[in-house]
């Protein structure tokens, strides 16, 4: 029997006695996912992780996924290959629809550079539940920011299939909000993705 055909025949969601509005509830806000997306060193996790401490100080339930941390465990088997790439982004996509079916508010910080694998990311959610906040900076203010030497060594070949240098980056052409990182302060556009996150409702 064809392996597909049989895991579909045997294997079913199971909907436990909580539901997620039930989690909201308890919660005190819903659960979505805040999916920052730009340029290596282009200020992603700095302000991720700002606003998931304001979000925690209010005495909300959140998680920042980071990209780094991603690849030393549930993404670990993968390299930097479009294709690799793309299952990076579809394991991820899996997790923070369970963080968002536990009510949970969880910032992602990851390159994501193929436009089809956020969109992907999106659809699996219901309206409202993803917003793509689109970190903007040019790739010589990331390189002057970098302190792994990663953009150098991509530069010199070292590393190959490196985003914004020898792998392309594929912008958002409609981001729930856009931030230019080499213009405005980390603190001061963790402010504006913490407005958004009310303005939808989330909190």
């Amino acid at each position: 029997m064809n392996i597909a055909v049989a895991k579909k025949n045997i294997i079913t969601w199971f909907n436990g006695h909580v539901s997620r509005l039930d989690r909201e509830k308890l919660h005190g806000h819903k659960g979505a996912v805040i999916w920052f997306t730009g340029l290596s060193a282009s200020g992603k996790s700095t302000i991720a992780h700002l606003v998931e401490k304001e979000l925690h100080c209010r005495g909300l339930n959140t998680y920042v996924l980071d990209g780094d941390n991603i690849r030393h465990g549930l993404g670990s088997d993968l390299n930097f290959s479009s294709e690799d790439r793309a299952e990076n982004i579809r394991r991820i996509g899996e997790v923070v629809k369970l963080f968002v079916d536990a009510g949970i508010i969880v910032l992602t910080a990851f390159i994501s550079p193929y436009r089809r694998d956020r969109q992907r990311v999106r659809s699996l959610l219901e309206k409202g539940q993803f917003l793509e906040i689109y970190v903007e900076c040019p790739s010589e203010v990331c390189a002057d920011r970098d302190k792994k030497g990663i953009y150098e060594k991509a530069k010199a070949g070292i590393i190959k299939e490196f985003t914004g240098i020898s792998a392309p980056y594929e912008r958002p052409t409609r981001p729930d909000l856009k931030i230019q990182s080499h213009r405005e302060r980390p603190t001061e556009a963790s402010k504006r993705v913490i407005a958004l996150i009310k303005q939808e409702g989330i909190i």
